[in-house]
């Protein structure tokens, strides 16, 4: 995600405008976006004019700049785009005011959001920006010979280095190992998340022994892919299979799994943890709570419960509340994915829970 400006307005509200620059930003954007904030962005509307040549076509598509005051917001995966809808408040063509319309959001869009943003919108706005600029994946091929590591962005890769030598087996048992050396050194000064090692053949698996013998720290981080070439054309394999996509997605389930554990493990030994609504927001009330778990589409749902659709939400207490009290309290905040695994213990739960500080009970 690119942040291109933010203007502060009036010590609460702040105008912020955004690019998204992957699918995983559009998901982002439908956290980031709720009821009642003001979204500008170029758009077409149709435009119906009373006259011969367009009164049959239903009217002819405009292009305009337009700011929406938000009712819904939809993440439509598979066509690459958000769907941000709601009434028109400004708009270069006055007579289109007060009209509903719909904001379609692709990758490379910029649009500015204008809200009073809260805290943990603002903690998944810098994660994405920081997703963005720093590479979290590492993509190294390796062949008799010759051996290469890219660098993965959220959107393109990058080559990190390049590295060749004499290998074999036998008496050029030692260039092979110096190269595998090289290639541990260069993999352990990387600052990733994952490394994917790939190439043809069985150098791959020789040269992940020699690694994680000399650099056993790296071995959690390693997947192994089999492909046909190395370097660029191996890069491009390893993407087209999707391997990397997948690597990220373990990693975020990863880290959601860990702290679910932890809150399972507590739960079972009957020791500093709250679950359901009304739980969590005593432990907040109280102060005791070290970390909040929250899913996405719960807290959706609720920010999205107000006026006439009030009914929607399930929660008694205002969930924007206990993240804020938690938060001033020096508490963390993790907001859970409703679509892995550990979200959907988290669902069980009733959606949001805590590891507390103190029991308090």
């Amino acid at each position: 995600m690119q942040v291109k400006d933010r203007t502060s307005l009036d010590g609460e509200r702040e105008r912020i405008t955004l690019v998204p620059e992957s699918l995983d930003d559009l998901w982002h954007l439908t956290y980031l976006l709720e009821p009642g904030d003001l979204v500008s962005g170029d758009t077409t509307r149709r435009i119906q004019r009373d006259d011969d040549k367009t009164r049959d076509t239903g009217g002819e598509r405009e292009h305009m700049h337009v700011t929406i005051d938000v009712e819904s917001v939809e993440f439509h995966k598979f066509a690459n785009r958000v769907r941000v809808g709601g009434v028109i408040e400004d708009c270069s063509r006055e007579d289109q005011l007060g009209f509903h319309h719909t904001i379609n959001v692709e990758e490379r869009d910029e649009l500015t959001v204008e809200k009073r943003w809260k805290r943990d919108q603002l903690d998944r706005l810098d994660d994405a920006v920081e997703a963005t600029d720093s590479p979290d994946v590492a993509i190294a091929t390796v062949e008799e010979g010759e051996a290469h590591v890219h660098t993965v962005a959220q959107y393109g890769t990058e080559e990190y280095a390049s590295l060749t030598g004499t290998t074999g087996k036998g008496e050029y048992a030692r260039g092979r190992d110096e190269l595998f050396d090289e290639l541990g050194a260069v993999l352990s000064r990387l600052d990733v998340d994952a490394i994917i090692l790939a190439g043809p053949g069985f150098t791959k698996q020789d040269a992940h022994a020699h690694v994680t013998d000399e650099y056993p720290e790296l071995d959690d981080l390693i997947t192994m892919v089999d492909t046909s070439a190395v370097g660029d054309r191996g890069v491009h394999e390893v993407l087209k299979r999707g391997a990397v996509a997948e690597v990220q997605q373990e990693t975020r389930i990863a880290e959601e799994a860990e702290l679910i554990d932890e809150l399972t493990g507590r739960m079972a030994e009957g020791a500093k943890v709250a679950y359901g609504v009304e739980e969590v927001a005593e432990a907040a009330d109280f102060g005791a709570v070290e970390r909040l778990l929250v899913l996405d589409e719960k807290l959706r749902t609720e920010r999205g419960a107000t006026g006439e659709d009030a009914e929607e939400g399930e929660w008694d207490v205002d969930v924007n509340e206990i993240i804020t009290t938690v938060e001033r309290q020096g508490g963390e905040v993790t907001v859970f994915s409703g679509e892995f695994a550990p979200g959907e213990q988290l669902r069980n739960l009733g959606g949001i829970a805590a590891l507390l500080r103190y029991r308090l009970q």
